[in-house]
């Protein structure tokens, strides 16, 4: 019999030539086998689970699950072909295993939480809930497709929720009452608040500015120590590290000039070595030669002279290549010896111009730095300043001592030159009456004049040291001058 199953619904297939079962849309039951058809349309399950929060209160949580077969996994689908499908699953049979699994795990979740947390996180709740349950309902192949948590109810004889909402709803009214109040107290008290709090801030920024500031000059001098700190115990510690590989570089020194006296000394006894095997070998072809002499008495001598050349021949070809070997041997260790110094003194000029290239770097960091923070500092004082750069210069130039610089250098200047000053007046401006003269603006304008020229005769005595002329005038010792 050939049968074909509709869209929704599958054939669950056993008998002869099955070794479980067989799951399929359609296929051939031949004699010996049974097939069963079963659904893959969800279906909702609707609950009202009773649960107990960590508090010991009860509650009714209302829940709506839509589940079927998983049909994205064939897995899935053999296990509930194998432990749902016998049932129908409108049955009773089906139904209390899934209310089983959905009631266990929410109670055992809801007696791990208080009410306040299931009330406050049923979305977290939910979700909670979902994945427990999907995960019990993994062995039997089911699929929830959708889950429902309605809102929470309160058993009968346990009122916690509408009591609840009493409290909010009071809570609400009170705080409202409040706020009225609050509201007509921050009218009353805001406008003089606000006053007070204006002085108290221009107070404070005021005093805050001043802090700052001399915050900020310390901050620098401190910075600038810090790094000059750094500096000195950075080149320290290169200085340590330079003694450090040079100490590496001589024992490396010390210890490849020991391993070339070692290869000499080898390359020494080799030669005396080779030299003694030669010998024996000499000893050796003396006894042949001494052989073959006596066999010259029977042979013929071409042939012994031929032998002889022939041995000698191949003994010094012998000796000239040994003794070429041991000068390539000789000349291999040299190289390799003047290889080894090169590669160390490469190492030691490598480190000197590391250490050097990291010094420099760090002076220019610490230059950088320095660099930075007066800059800092400079913006800070423009900012405090209001961004008078005249105020800001005249401010710097006070705090540097720089008026204090310019006057000592003027003061040392006019003492070097050691000047002498003369002050002089007609003085027309401070005396009522002169001999009579008074009434004669003319004769005023003589006298002054002759009182002048005493203090300027004078004058031009100190400065240059001339003496005026014997018919105009001359210069008394008295603290007075007068003309004569």
């Amino acid at each position: 019999m050939y049968r074909v199953a509709r869209a929704s619904e599958y054939l669950v297939i056993t008998g002869v030539g099955i070794r479980d079962v067989k799951i399929a849309k359609k296929a051939w039951v031949l004699p010996g086998q049974s097939y069963a058809v079963f659904d893959l349309t969800p279906v909702n399950y609707t609950f009202e689970v009773q649960a107990m929060s960590a508090e010991k209160l009860p509650f009714v949580l209302p829940a709506v699950f839509t589940i079927g077969p998983r049909v994205d996994d064939e897995a899935s689908l053999f296990k509930y072909a194998k432990l749902i499908s016998p049932h129908d699953k409108l049955s009773n049979h089906v139904k209390e295993l899934v209310q089983g699994i959905i009631e266990g795990e929410t109670r055992v979740l809801a007696a791990s939480m208080t009410m306040e947390e299931v009330f406050r996180g049923t979305k977290e709740f939910k979700q909670e809930v979902f994945e427990k349950v999907q995960l019990e309902l993994n062995q039997f192949g089911l699929l929830i497709y959708n889950a429902n948590v309605k809102q929470l109810v309160d058993v009968p004889g346990h009122e916690y929720f509408s009591y609840l909402g009493q409290k909010t709803q009071m809570e609400a009214a009170n705080q409202a009452k409040v706020d009225v109040a609050e509201a007509r107290m921050k009218g009353e008290v805001g406008s003089k608040l606000r006053e007070g709090q204006t002085l108290q801030n221009a107070a404070r920024i005021d005093a805050e500015t001043k802090i700052i500031s001399t915050q900020r000059q310390g901050e620098g001098r401190k910075e600038e120590i810090r790094v000059k700190t750094e500096v000195k115990v950075f080149e320290n510690q290169r200085d340590a590290e330079v003694a450090e590989a040079n100490a590496v570089l001589a024992k490396k020194k010390a210890s490849w000039t020991r391993e070339a006296q070692v290869a000499e000394v080898e390359a020494t006894k080799a030669v005396a070595l080779r030299d003694a095997e030669l010998q024996r070998e000499v000893e050796r072809m003396n006894a042949l030669t001494q052989t073959e002499k006596l066999k010259a008495e029977f042979l013929s001598k071409a042939t012994v002279e031929y032998d002889t050349k022939v041995q000698e021949a191949n003994w010094e070809l012998y000796k000239k290549q040994k003794a070429a070997e041991a000068i390539l041997y000789e000349r291999e260790k040299e190289a390799e010896a003047q290889k080894a110094i090169a590669e160390a003194t490469f190492y030691a000029r490598q480190q000197v111009a590391d250490g050097e290239l990291y010094a420099k770097r760090k002076e220019a960091e610490g230059l950088m730095a320095l660099a930075q923070a007066q800059g800092v500092y400079l913006r800070t004082l423009l900012d405090a300043l209001g961004g008078n750069y005249a105020a800001l210069r005249d401010y710097m130039m006070i705090n540097n001592g720089m008026f204090q610089e310019i006057a000592k250098i003027n003061a040392e200047g006019v003492r070097g030159l050691q000047p002498k000053i003369s002050i002089w007046t007609n003085g027309s401006g401070g005396e009522a009456s002169d001999g009579g003269l008074s009434g004669n603006n003319a004769m005023k304008e003589v006298a002054g004049v002759y009182r002048m020229l005493p203090p300027l005769f004078k004058t031009v005595h100190e400065q240059t040291g001339m003496l005026p002329p014997a018919w105009m005038a001359t210069l008394t010792d008295s603290s007075h001058s007068n003309l004569n």
